[in-house]
């Protein structure tokens, strides 16, 4: 029998970066799965997205510790899910061993390669199962942290593609738009340096940067010495609306990181149909397809990226063949509802 009660254990709930977790508990909601949220953190930011009031999340979170007992008690969750490998697993792990209900967690990415737990095997060993995002996710844990290959499951996670969908909306001038947080992992100054060398080769384009964090005043900085202030725009974090209207505008998506798991905003660039460049890292490589429904380059390669996006600039029944492409694998590989329909088949096999 499918589970009907979940609890999940996060560090901050909601949070803005993470609409891969918010959506996940959406759809659990949507196909009539009750869930609680323990969040071991308060929210700082203003800003959330809509699905949380329309899936009435926020009403099933919980934020004091001293009252999570008495909360699982009442829910009686048929089992417990964590979302990084981090303090939410340990917590999980914790309140499994006390509750006797069983465990899993989701490990995505800096829980993996930059700041694993120095007892990931142990606490990987105490979960029925470790799900992750990508195949290169699964390769690493299993070599770095020697969890066996079969205690692991890949589940990617997913986008709405009903919501999600083309709209025949871009513009003449042509949007190349981000969507990451302003942090170091992801280098956006790659994507100014890029920028400048389309800008010197007199191509016609915008670029927008949606999201924020520590690295934009280092930012704003790089674009004023380059002379992309006309040229790039920092708009800052949004919500899930703003970034949908931004990828209906838009003609290329674009990621530079040093280092993914399996990013949203690629996803959601596939779902509207918008071909995408980016840096061949974690699980880039499984999510775009090179020379079908985008272009893959070398992480740091400034050049390699001006480069492919010029080529999709240029050529634009080619960036059209790749955006149908893109479309066509996002709803085949990447839905929401794929996503949480294999995760519930993993805890009826657990349950």
């Amino acid at each position: 029998m499918i589970p009907r009660r979940v609890a999940y254990i996060v560090n901050v709930f909601p949070k803005l970066s993470e609409t891969f977790i918010a959506g996940e508990l959406a759809e659990l909601r949507r196909q009539g799965v009750e869930v609680r949220v323990l969040s071991l953190r308060q929210p700082t930011e203003e800003i959330r997205h809509e699905m949380i009031d329309w899936a009435c999340l926020a009403e099933r979170t919980v934020y004091d510790p001293e009252e999570f007992s008495g909360v699982l008690r009442d829910f009686n969750p048929e089992v417990l899910h964590a979302h990084f490998a981090t303090e939410p697993t340990a917590a999980a792990r914790y309140w499994s061993a006390k509750l006797g209900v069983k465990f899993t967690f989701t490990a995505h990415g800096y829980d993996i390669y930059r700041r694993p737990p120095s007892d990931f095997s142990t606490r990987a060993a105490a979960a029925s199962a470790v799900v992750t995002v990508s195949e290169a996710n699964a390769r690493h844990i299993t070599k770095s942290f020697g969890v066996p290959a079969n205690h692991i499951r890949v589940i990617p996670c997913g986008v709405d593609t009903e919501r999600f969908r083309p709209s025949g909306k871009r513009t003449e001038l042509p949007f190349i738009v981000c969507v990451a947080r302003l942090n170091p992992v992801k280098n956006l100054g790659l994507l100014l340096e890029a920028c400048a060398l389309l800008q010197a080769r007199r191509l016609k384009f915008r670029c927008v940067i949606i999201g924020d964090g520590p690295c934009r005043k280092e930012l704003e900085i790089a674009r004023a010495q380059l002379g992309l202030e006309q040229v790039v725009e920092l708009i800052g974090a949004a919500e899930q609306s703003v970034v949908l209207a931004w990828w209906h505008r838009a003609a290329i998506g674009v990621l530079t990181s040093e280092s993914e798991g399996m990013p949203l905003c690629l996803m959601e660039a596939a779902a509207c149909g918008v071909p995408v460049v980016a840096t061949a890292v974690g699980g880039v490589s499984e999510l775009v397809q090179d020379g079908a429904t985008g272009l893959l380059t070398q992480a740091g390669d400034a050049e390699g990226l001006a480069e492919a996006l010029s080529h999709l600039l240029c050529n634009s029944n080619l960036s059209a063949r790749m955006g149908a492409a893109a479309r066509h694998r996002a709803e085949v590989h990447f839905s929401l509802k794929r996503q949480v329909n294999r995760l519930l088949e993993m805890w009826i096999d657990l349950v």
